[in-house]
């Protein structure tokens, strides 16, 4: 019963194969390749107006390249207490931006508010003694499994346009996100106002691949220059755009992420009483206290804790590739509850 994360589940059988019919002969380098070269196209018709994508390792590159490319190292970038590019991500958006400033939020589920995002704006507006906030970052699905319907997403972009900040968006789960509301990608991306989406796969069947996907075209020779000097353009850029190909076609990155927000619902009706957030992804947030958890454990559950030490909370979190049986047996755990 391993619920850590999705990042410990193997590669999608259909990427795998992807990755193999392309470890064949020569291809030009450095996104030079046919597969590379049809990256923009693909995207694009996934969101339904043209887009930049630049292809990176890793979802802390693509967060902190995507936000370099946006803020001076004057600056400051907005985004929750909780959120990836705070918490677990060692500096390196701060680093990439050359200094600028993380400036925090609060917010139920790790959702940031429009309303929070003009205090914020407003905290910092002492001339040349404050950062000047330049962006802001939420997360999709965040931190705690939530999703921004787009009505959310557009009052975040609407204060933003206002206020002169550009909107970032954490897509570390994307799929899971655009699974749970049903709705066109493009709906909570660039139509809500949206600027630049770090693109997740690795989490949901790919192997070390995660893109920037770029809506404004004049960000776009940013990002590029951004990238180059991270250390994350790619030689062989066939085998991650062979990925993202495979990924994208045929709704296998949905029909991947849908199953686990389904595994991830009976974890959380199972868990009902003790549940301390609603689950609308796959992740799932409990807290019956640290003796409970430690039952958990001593019948095989793994699983990380969650919030303030001692909380007595946990998160489990369904990867696209588990176990029918591993979720009965967990939810069956989990209803043992008292």
């Amino acid at each position: 019963m391993k619920f850590r994360s999705d990042n410990t589940a193997p590669v999608a059988p259909e990427i795998m194969a992807a990755l193999a019919r392309v470890n064949s002969g020569d291809a030009p380098a450095y996104g030079a390749d046919e597969a590379s070269q049809k990256l923009d196209q693909v995207f694009s018709k996934v969101f339904e107006r043209e887009v930049k994508v630049f292809t990176v390792a890793s979802g802390t590159a693509a967060n902190s390249i995507a936000l370099a490319s946006l803020v001076r190292p004057w600056g400051a970038i907005l985004c929750h207490s909780e959120a990836h590019i705070e918490c677990d991500e060692g500096g390196a958006p701060t680093f990439y931006a050359g200094g600028a400033k993380l400036v925090l939020m609060d917010g139920e589920a790790a959702k940031v508010t429009a309303a929070a995002v003009e205090e914020a704006v407003a905290r910092n507006a002492r001339g040349i003694h404050s950062v000047v906030p330049q962006a802001v970052s939420i997360t999709q699905a965040t931190e705690r499994g939530a999703v921004y319907r787009p009505d959310e997403v557009a009052a975040l972009g609407e204060v933003a346009r206002r206020v002169g900040l550009a909107l970032h968006m954490d897509g570390a789960r994307f799929a899971n996100a655009i699974a749970a509301l049903g709705c066109a990608p493009a709906d909570v991306t660039w139509r809500a106002g949206v600027d630049v989406l770090s693109f997740g796969a690795t989490k949901n069947g790919a192997m070390a691949a995660e893109a920037v996907v770029c809506f404004d075209p004049e960000l776009a020779g940013e990002i590029e220059r951004c990238r180059k000097r991270g250390g994350h353009l790619f030689s062989k850029g066939r085998y991650v755009a062979a990925q993202f190909l495979a990924y994208l076609n045929d709704d296998l990155w949905l029909r991947l992420a849908s199953r686990a927000n389904v595994l991830a619902r009976r974890l959380g009706d199972a868990s009902a009483r003790h549940r301390s957030h609603p689950v609308e992804t796959n992740q799932v947030f409990i807290k019956p206290g640290a003796a409970a958890l430690q039952r958990l454990r001593d019948q095989g559950a793994e699983f990380y804790d969650w919030g303030a030490e001692g909380s007595g909370e946990a998160r489990l979190v369904v990867s696209w590739n588990q176990a029918d049986e591993e979720v009965d047996a967990m939810c069956a755990l989990l209803a043992s509850l008292r």
